[in-house]
């Protein structure tokens, strides 16, 4: 395990999962909206890919041009918009998220290689759903920020993506919760180390640290924000996001060290 590691990981799901929602953002929103968006998805991936490994977690070599590919789309995306190609440029949108999504599957194929097929799918699932929970909480964050530029701009945008944020967590406390599940029940002595013992030692402080962190603190969190939402208290939800977005940070930058750490996907 190794720090660029970690953060190559964390950073490219953090790039893809903002580049997710810019298709789910009304265009209401704004064209600096969606120009700052596409700029720090695209900052994200250019950092992660100068932290990028050469120890194989980047993926093989297609896994890192689809990363590349993704990056590229998003800086034509930022560059023209409101400016050129109008008609077509949802279509470099969806290539970013297309060839983001690949670039994450592949990366946890190549994470998993020798593992069994459950638990390669658990690994996709969780690296998928770890990035759209990052992009939901970024995005959200951002967006109801965004109400003090355009304060006629209409609260159901905010509740929708708080509902994103809400759905994205549900799936990864299942996903997260199955990981474990298979991990404790599939080992056996001498298959490597038992995840049950890792999770009772000193290192395992760190797991515990990305369940509380990532997953419990968010829970709390983004239901706080869906009643601030509700009563249209956009400054406040806003002011519960920030904190929101730090512990879904914090998390998942522990699960990228516990993953490299147990190689379960947590």
């Amino acid at each position: 395990m190794s720090l660029s590691t970690v953060l190559f990981l964390f950073l490219a799901h953090l790039g893809v999962g903002i580049a997710f929602t810019l298709a789910l953002v009304s265009s209401e929103a704004g064209i600096k909206f969606f120009r700052f968006n596409s700029g720090l998805a695209a900052i994200l991936l250019a950092v992660a890919l100068a932290f990028r490994p050469v120890d194989g977690a980047a993926g093989s070599g297609v896994a890192l041009a689809a990363l590349v590919l993704c990056e590229a789309a998003l800086v034509v995306y930022w560059a023209t918009i409101g400016r050129l190609f109008t008609k077509i440029r949802e279509a470099f949108v969806w290539t970013a998220i297309a060839s983001g999504t690949i670039a994450l599957v592949l990366q946890a194929l190549a994470l998993t290689a020798d593992r069994a097929s459950g638990m390669e799918a658990l690994t996709v699932a969780s690296f998928l759903t770890s990035a759209v929970l990052l992009g939901g909480a970024c995005t959200a964050m951002i967006l109801g920020h965004w109400y003090l530029v355009i304060p006629s701009m209409k609260v159901s945008y905010l509740q929708s993506m708080v509902k994103l944020h809400i759905v994205s967590l549900v799936l990864r406390v299942a996903v997260v919760a199955a990981a474990i599940f298979v991990a404790v029940v599939t080992w056996q002595p001498g298959l490597g180390p038992s995840f049950r013992h890792y999770t009772q030692s000193l290192d395992g402080i760190f797991f515990w640290m990305r369940v509380l962190f990532g997953l419990a603190g968010p829970a709390v969190l983004a239901y706080l924000t869906w009643e601030t939402a509700k009563i249209q208290s956009t400054q406040s939800a806003t002011g519960i996001l920030y904190v929101d977005l730090f512990t879904v940070v914090v998390g998942e930058l522990l699960a990228k060290a516990v993953l490299l750490a147990t190689r379960v996907p947590v």
